[in-house]
């Protein structure tokens, strides 16, 4: 008799979103090849466009390509802050998703999924980051806002490094960089 193995999700994916923008960003562990189905099963039903993976590859693309999901290759070491090339690059997805070139037939639906290895560190970082640059979020309210559907998200290093982290992206979004009085 043969057993039969249940393939399930590592944890669920956490959908994160702010009120008054265009904002939505799927967090993610990192998918393996007996369950990136899953995976993309779940990022289909939250209009995911993009996956960005800041870890090892632990699959091939190919499945994601074929469901129409771009991938994006932004590794960098774990317990460590994002370099500035990955920021840069980051920042320029989020403002082309979202505000320079939204998909008109995916309006107010569009999400990116990122991921890492667990899920806690790396991933949450950038959906923080995107939420400080874009929504002008206070660093500590974008981490109360990813922990309280995350749990367990963003340590206290890399809590300390996003409290001196200082907005640097110039171009669209909800900051700007004038005040009207």
């Amino acid at each position: 008799m043969k057993e039969s193995a249940t393939i399930m999700i590592g944890s669920k994916p956490t959908l994160i979103t702010h009120s008054t923008t265009p904002l939505r960003f799927l967090i993610m562990d990192a998918p393996r090849p007996n369950n990136l189905h899953l995976y993309i099963k779940e990022c289909k039903r939250h209009n995911v466009t993009d996956v960005v993976r800041v870890c090892e590859p632990t699959y091939l693309n190919t499945d994601l390509i074929n469901a129409g999901i771009q991938l994006h290759e932004m590794p960098y070491p774990d317990g460590h802050s994002p370099p500035d090339e990955i920021l840069n690059r980051w920042l320029d997805l989020v403002n082309d998703r979202f505000f320079a070139n939204p998909n008109p037939s995916l309006v107010n639906n569009a999400t990116i999924a990122v991921h890492c290895v667990a899920g806690l560190g790396r991933a949450p970082v950038l959906v923080a980051i995107a939420l400080i640059e874009f929504a002008t979020m206070d660093p500590v309210d974008a981490v109360v806002l990813i922990r309280k559907h995350r749990r367990g998200a963003i340590n206290e290093k890399q809590l300390n490094w996003l409290e001196s982290y200082q907005r640097r992206y110039k171009s669209g979004g909800g900051g700007g960089c004038c005040i009207v009085m």
